[in-house]
């Protein structure tokens, strides 16, 4: 069992896959609010609303994909979902006005929640079962990549040549994706198929013992949804492009560093003795965002969300599975990253209608206020109980 190999060709393609389905979401999702005000003329509510409603359709995406894979099966969803996410990304060049552009986002987001958990789905099945943790790891990779990549070269080359630039990087990259798609050998017995349509039930989409921390992440995610929708906008009215493109390599790099270090720390020392630190440094770098004059500072601030955000996803996944069973692991997963792609996706409808009256800067102080409080709803869905769990795991 420990001779498995991690990194098989199916694997591979499979990570490339995922990076490049997340590279597309950040390269067009980080600048879509401020080419809606540049070339559209929409209001800062509007361009919340575009970038924040893909995410709402990749939320629909993943609950639909979790109750009908294993009924249409692994490659032929696919290789359907990466289509309709090129044929979308596509529909961008020729979008006339700000309605349709609603609707391409949202349909968009759509075809993204459907390559990704499909993509997430059979990392699963395919990592060898002695190194099913390492292997998650690794292909978690791929995602903090396209987070790094995504962001600098969307705020860079937007700034740089134009929008168009970067719908072709876009375009040329699904359509590598769809390529390899073909190359995976994924086995017909890998998932059970199931002709028929089971009845519908909220359990099927949803693990109650899953919902508190994942209410936490729905918050955590609107406070993030201040970083990734308008620091674009923010960086450019400071004089600071550069630092806002490179913002994002840097959280990037402290992700990567700290990752080993902080999941030890956690798995010793228990939820509250890392999560508590999380949230704190997480608000002083929304505070320091919005305090940002210098690059310096706007960089700082980026290396403290990658410590602090950066952890709180794999922190709260393991508590969102921790007490299922099994079987609903998958279930338990998908409730815990719907909830918190759809703060991310939710919190620009908010945000939107705020900024007028706030600006920028004071925008990322409320953040980093609300996130205070969301300490205090931590502590009664989850962090009372942090003891008690910390207790159960040493008596094991």
């Amino acid at each position: 069992m420990n001779n498995e190999k991690i990194w098989t060709k199916n694997f591979t393609i499979n990570m490339v896959l995922n990076f490049m389905f997340y590279l597309v979401f950040y390269l067009l999702t980080v600048i879509i609010g401020t080419v809606a005000m540049t070339n559209y003329h929409a209001s800062s509510s509007i361009a919340g609303i575009l970038s924040g409603i893909f995410i709402v359709g990749g939320f629909i995406g993943r609950l639909w994909t979790g109750n009908n894979i294993t009924r249409i099966g692994i490659k032929k969803l696919m290789i359907v979902s990466t289509l309709f996410y090129l044929v979308m990304t596509l529909v961008y060049f020729v979008t006339p006005n700000l309605e349709i552009l609603l609707i391409v986002r949202f349909l968009h987001g759509l075809a993204f929640g459907i390559s990704a958990t499909t993509s997430g789905t059979l990392a699963g099945l395919i990592a060898p079962r002695s190194k099913r943790g390492e292997a998650i790891g690794y292909y978690a990779l791929s995602v903090t990549l396209a987070s790094a990549a995504g962001p600098f070269l969307s705020i860079f080359l937007y700034h740089a040549f134009n929008f168009n630039v970067l719908l072709i990087i876009a375009t040329v990259s699904i359509a590598l994706s769809l390529i390899g798609v073909f190359g995976l050998k994924v086995p017909e017995d890998l998932l059970e198929i199931k002709k028929e349509k089971t009845k519908f039930s909220w359990s099927n989409y949803f693990e109650k013992t899953a919902l508190p921390i994942s209410l936490v992440g729905f918050l955590v995610g609107m406070a993030y949804s201040s970083i990734l929708t308008y620091l674009a906008g923010f960086s450019a009215q400071q004089g600071l492009v550069t630092a806002g493109s490179l913002f994002y390599v840097v959280y990037a790099i402290f992700i990567l560093g700290s990752r080993p270090i902080t999941g030890r720390l956690f798995d010793i020392k228990g939820d509250n003795f890392m999560m508590y630190p999380t949230f704190i440094l997480f608000a002083i770098s929304l505070w320091l965002t919005g305090a940002a004059h210098s690059s310096a500072m706007l960089l700082i601030a980026g290396a403290l969300v990658g410590l602090s955000y950066g952890s709180f996803s794999p922190f709260s996944q393991t508590i969102a599975i921790r007490h299922a069973s099994p079987e609903r692991i998958g279930i338990a997963t998908s409730t815990f990253f719907g909830l918190f792609d759809m703060g991310v996706g939710m919190g620009p409808f908010v945000l939107g209608f705020v900024i007028p009256y706030t600006g920028y800067r004071n925008l990322y102080y409320l953040a980093a206020l609300f996130v205070l409080v969301v300490i205090g709803i931590y502590y009664f869905v989850h962090g009372r109980h942090g003891a008690k769990i910390l207790d159960e795991y040493d008596g094991k």
